[in-house]
């Protein structure tokens, strides 16, 4: 079987002769297109990804938080990151659930949701999993699992039933696992951190944990943007907000193009852009171009950094966390891209609470 490469033999061979090339070469160059049209890619290959680009869009169809589940119990995949695949589920009408020490397993899990079924909800809720946490391994989840019936009641219960380390206990409270005892990250961290890693012999079995007793202390609420940027450090995602909407306002006032507004737009427009860096990709078929995925609360933006320009801004381009993007819309039909001119690497905007004073954009 040859595909469709050999009713071109002739004409390949005789106009590689007219342009200077030897029978010889003319017949083994076809030879190796003929091998290649053969196996390289064949039509199996095709519809087999075929089958299964389908099957995926049915699922996420019909089964958007089974779908989602999925892509985040997959992790890592190299190509979408979980604030995307969950930003996305949550457009779709699935309900997400934070990751908490009393319901979450290690995968993410469907539950039992209080809203009614619809359309586009089973009446199902997609909790996240502990696999999740920066920092949690598997085997202290599965320890912390296992001892939580009854379920635990504060963290001083998680410490002295669930017999996992200090640094599990830390990457737990950062990840704000600890929500539903009524206690914010701070006030959480506080506790963990009072906590003894050498309790006293005589008492180790019944008083593991606190060596001391601390007076209680009011420690301000952690505000709502530190929070954010604490979740996606911790998780990669968070369902509070977004961390470029407290940074909107600055970027109004610059005139910055949200990427939810990209559609509305004319093709060849001059814009600015700015938002988190999801994905970098530089294929090695596509000759030096690099491709990014940027995010901000409305949506993502696809930028095409061509290699001269990856060349010139290299740095900004490789370690920017929160970036601008200044460039050229590019749209066919509902393919949208952003052609880059220059970046810029904002993550300074991103550190602290209060607001901070912006250099001027280009």
């Amino acid at each position: 079987m040859t595909g469709g490469v050999s009713p071109f033999r002739e004409k390949l061979i005789a106009g590689m002769q007219r342009e200077g090339y030897t029978a010889a070469f003319a017949e083994e160059t076809f030879s190796r297109l003929e091998g290649f049209g053969s196996y390289g890619f064949p039509e199996s290959h095709a519809a087999s990804f075929a089958l299964i680009a389908y099957a995926s869009s049915w699922m996420k169809c019909h089964y958007p938080d089974v779908f989602c589940a999925a892509l985040l119990n997959s992790q890592p995949m190299g190509f979408y990151a979980p604030a995307q695949i969950v930003q996305d589920a949550r457009a779709h009408g699935v309900e997400i659930r934070p990751i908490c020490v009393n319901a979450s397993r290690w995968d993410c899990t469907l539950e039992r949701s209080a809203k009614p079924a619809s359309n586009r909800s089973r009446g199902l809720a997609l909790r996240l999993g502990l696999r999740l946490v920066r920092g949690l391994a598997n085997k202290d989840a599965a320890a912390l699992i296992a001892a939580r019936m009854p379920l635990y009641e504060s963290i001083d219960d998680v410490w002295r039933r669930g017999d996992i380390p200090l640094q599990a206990l830390e990457a737990l409270t950062n990840a704000n696992a600890f929500a539903s005892f009524g206690v914010d990250r701070r006030a959480a961290l506080w506790a963990v951190k009072g906590l003894d890693t050498a309790p006293l012999p005589l008492f180790a079995a019944a008083d593991r944990g606190r060596n001391f007793i601390e007076p209680d202390v009011a420690l301000p609420a952690l505000p709502a943007r530190d929070a954010v940027h604490e979740d996606y450090r911790m998780t990669g995602l968070s369902l509070e907000a977004h961390p470029v909407s407290f940074l909107r306002p600055l970027f109004d006032r610059r005139g910055m193009t949200r990427c939810g507004d990209l559609a509305t737009m004319r093709d060849g427009a001059r814009i600015s852009i700015a938002g988190l860096v999801l994905m970098r990709q530089r294929p090695g078929t596509a000759h030096g171009t690099m491709f990014i995925t940027l995010e901000d609360e409305t949506g993502i933006a696809n930028l095409i950094v061509w290699k001269s320009v990856r060349e010139t801004w290299r740095r900004p381009l490789i370690s920017a966390h929160l970036m601008v993007c200044h460039g050229t819309l590019q749209k066919e039909g509902e393919v949208i891209h952003v052609i880059m001119r220059e970046p810029e690497d904002r993550t300074d905007l991103l550190k602290g609470s209060e607001p901070v004073k912006a250099r001027n954009f280009r």
